[in-house]
């Protein structure tokens, strides 16, 4: 690329050079690429001709001296020095100093504070495709790309009609110095190679690495409940759903989140668990560790019986009068008006108090009322007025207590989680409850998972996470899986959400998991997992070359009759996307329609992906038989099976006129027939074929009926 400036600070032209395009909008360069912004004016003059409002000052004076910008707010008296770093791959940008002058005319005799400085604003042409959690703006030629070179710069973009004006700065309560940013513009095929370029310069870690790694295309199996004595269970049923990662979810190993307790399953500890994971490996599938990481259980011994000092406080309050052992009223200063009412999450921190209130007026006098004293196992104390106090930060479950990221409970966490994984032997790890940090969340989100991904050892070969900020890309490498979602809503739940996030991600250059997906075997009260269900969870990833993530329990698969049915579905699909059967225009087919597909294994071994309908209804008398129809060879073909048994279907048509055959397309015997009618015994999945058309054949089932 070539990209020039004005002297005054104006972006002047960004040239991609294979291509010659110009990459700017050149309509909209009205303005310097750089800024300091003050939440108020602070210097005394402009202060008195000024709102006390944020207000940006742009840059009016730019020189390059050597590698370095010289950047100059003639309106603040600032001068920055900015140092660039010039590849083939990429143009760096880092804030080296702001350096203030004193003015010789005012009263002013003090540097005054920078709260935001603006390291580049570009007005970007707009192009197909916007990559927001990368902050990229791309189509198949060229890609332009603005990204954070270490966790403190704060990275967006604006859309507006055909510009993307794309932001890199910093902010002074996180860091101003010594932060940067790097500009790319690429032919798209190579986006990936400079970034990975620039993770190795800036010492970051490894996204592109990692998004490239065969193992990366995995789908993973959750086993709930696993211990050492029900693993091997777990390891049959994940082969047979053709899984080759395996998570471990913290709940089932230890009781609580912070100090990690064993619970009782794993009585000998830390051999138990390297028993575990050792099993797993052996069975040829990568452990990886499913974690919570950012704040502590209510059980945990950093909430009871003494509260950590470093637990994070969302509000702080003035005691307005003392507070004795017995009293169930606190009164404060402030007005606690903003404080939540939501069951579990009203919790007061006083001194190493726990208190739970009940309500709280807003009107003086400002009050906590129905308060109940040493909860969680917390000894009740005495307060003196004046004391400062706080609103605990409740995560929404509310099961947690999150950390003050401010301080050095994060790291001493990280620590232990990484002496876990290590010893246990996992190789990959799930960042949940990623939004439970405090603000600024741009800046906590990534902060709070980099503090434990590089304690990790191995480095993970991927992560997944729950919720990302700019500086995840190169941690969080495969995105969130969605929690469960019911039978009955399954499928329009995966179109509504995973589909979309999907496409969100594929903009950013990296897959998401299109899970989780739980297990439920036929009840009473749901249909439970069909095969149809998991076959279209399992298309719609394919479609977008992404994973699924799959709950096992082990009382539900021996529970549901059509366990078998339901693991080949998934390991079929998994066979197909991992070995990149799929062309373009079928996964492009997959991507832009409702119809729903029907993964088809020939007798020679081959695989046909084939559009099918729901046949509804099959029986006269019953609904508990699926059916989906589909076109093949000239004939009309019916894959069908009982949800919850085993019955007799009697269908109008002679059994001359039916075939019948298994899933490996091996001909099976009519239970029973005449010239009238044929009796099949429907279980398992199956294939009924008839030379007839399709909408004659729906009529047949219409007429069906259960025996």
């Amino acid at each position: 690329m070539r990209f020039m400036l004005y002297d005054d600070g104006r972006a002047k032209s960004l040239i991609h050079k294979d291509t010659g395009q110009e990459c700017l909008d050149l309509d909209h360069t009205g303005k310097s690429i750089f800024a300091l912004t003050e939440y108020r004016p602070y210097a005394t003059e402009l202060m008195l001709t000024y709102s006390a409002k944020p207000r940006k000052y742009y840059a009016d004076r730019v020189k390059k001296v050597g590698n370095k910008l010289i950047v100059q707010f003639e309106e603040l008296l600032y001068t920055a020095t900015i140092d660039l770093n010039i590849t083939d791959y990429y143009i760096g940008f880092t804030l080296e100093k702001l350096e203030y002058t004193i003015g010789k005319i005012g009263v002013e005799k003090r540097k005054t504070e920078v709260d935001e400085f603006t390291l580049l604003e570009l007005p970007i042409k707009k192009r197909s495709d916007f990559g927001e959690w990368l902050n990229v703006v791309w189509d198949e030629d060229v890609s332009v790309n603005v990204l954070a070179t270490d966790p403190y710069a704060k990275i967006d973009a604006v859309i507006n009609g055909n510009t993307c004006v794309m932001y890199a700065g910093m902010e002074n309560n996180i860091k101003l110095t010594g932060v940067g940013a790097a500009l790319i513009a690429t032919n798209t095929n190579k986006l990936l190679s400079c970034i990975s370029r620039l993770e190795e310069d800036y010492n970051l870690p490894l996204g592109v690495k990692s998004r490239l790694r065969d193992e990366y295309k995995y789908s993973y199996y959750e086993p709930k409940g696993i211990t050492p004595e029900n693993v091997d269970e777990h390891i049959a049923y994940a082969k047979k759903g053709g899984f080759r990662q395996m998570l471990l979810y913290y709940e089932d190993i230890f009781i609580s989140m912070g100090h990690f307790t064993w619970n009782n399953h794993y009585l000998h500890k830390m051999h138990d668990l390297k028993q575990v994971v050792q099993k797993i490996e052996e069975a040829g599938i990568i452990p990886g560790f499913h974690i919570h990481y950012n704040k502590a259980s209510k059980n945990d011994p950093y909430v009871t019986p003494v509260p950590d000092p470093r637990l994070n406080l969302t509000k702080i309050f003035t005691l307005a009068a003392p507070v004795n052992k017995d009293d169930s009223i606190i009164i404060v200063e402030e007005s606690p008006h903003e404080c939540t009412l939501e069951a579990g999450r009203r919790l007061l921190k006083l001194g190493n108090e726990i208190i739970a209130y009940e309500n709280y007026t807003t009107s003086s006098p400002y009050q906590f009322t129905g308060c109940k004293r040493g909860e969680l196992g917390t000894k009740i104390a005495v307060a003196a007025k004046g004391l400062k106090f706080g609103l605990l930060d409740i995560d929404t479950w509310p099961k947690f207590i999150r950390f003050d990221q401010r301080t050095s409970i994060q790291q001493e966490v990280a620590r232990r989680v990484s002496d876990i994984y290590s010893e246990a032997g996992f190789k990959f790890v799930y960042f949940d409850g990623a939004e439970d940090v405090h603000f600024p969340y741009w800046y906590n989100v990534p902060k709070a998972q980099l503090e434990v991904y590089k304690n990790l050892n191995p480095t993970p070969i991927f992560s997944e996470g729950a919720t990302k900020s700019h500086f995840s890309w190169h941690i969080i490498t495969r995105g969130n899986a969605f929690d469960t979602f019911t039978p009955q809503d399954v499928k329009e739940a995966t179109d509504m959400y995973q589909v979309k996030a999907a496409r969100y991600m594929n903009e950013s250059f990296s897959s998401m998991n299109f899970g989780w997906n739980d297990y439920l075997a036929p009840s009473d009260k749901t249909t439970g997992m069909q095969p149809d269900m998991y076959a279209y969870i399992c298309s719609r990833a394919a479609a977008w070359d992404c994973p699924i993530g799959l709950f096992g329990r082990l009382d539900q698969f021996k529970n549901h009759p059509r366990t078998e049915d339901n693991l080949r579905v998934m390991r079929m699909w998994e066979e197909v996307r991992i070995a990149g059967l799929m062309t373009d225009e079928q996964k492009h087919e997959l991507r832009n329609s409702n119809q729903e597909h029907f993964l088809f294994k020939n007798v020679d071994g081959k695989y046909e992906i084939i559009p099918y309908q729901r046949v509804q209804p099959v029986t006269k008398n019953s609904e508990a038989i699926r059916a989906f129809i589909f076109r093949r060879a000239d004939k009309t073909w019916v894959v069908l099976w009982h949800t919850h048994g085993k019955e007799l279907l009697r269908i109008p048509i002679s059994k001359k006129n039916i075939a019948l055959y298994d899933m490996n397309v091996i001909k099976n015997k009519i239970h029973e027939g005449s010239n009238n009618y044929s009796t099949i015994l429907v279980g398992n999945c199956r294939y009924l074929v008839f030379d007839l058309p399709e909408k004659e054949v729906v009529k047949l089932f219409a007429n069906s009926e259960i025996l």
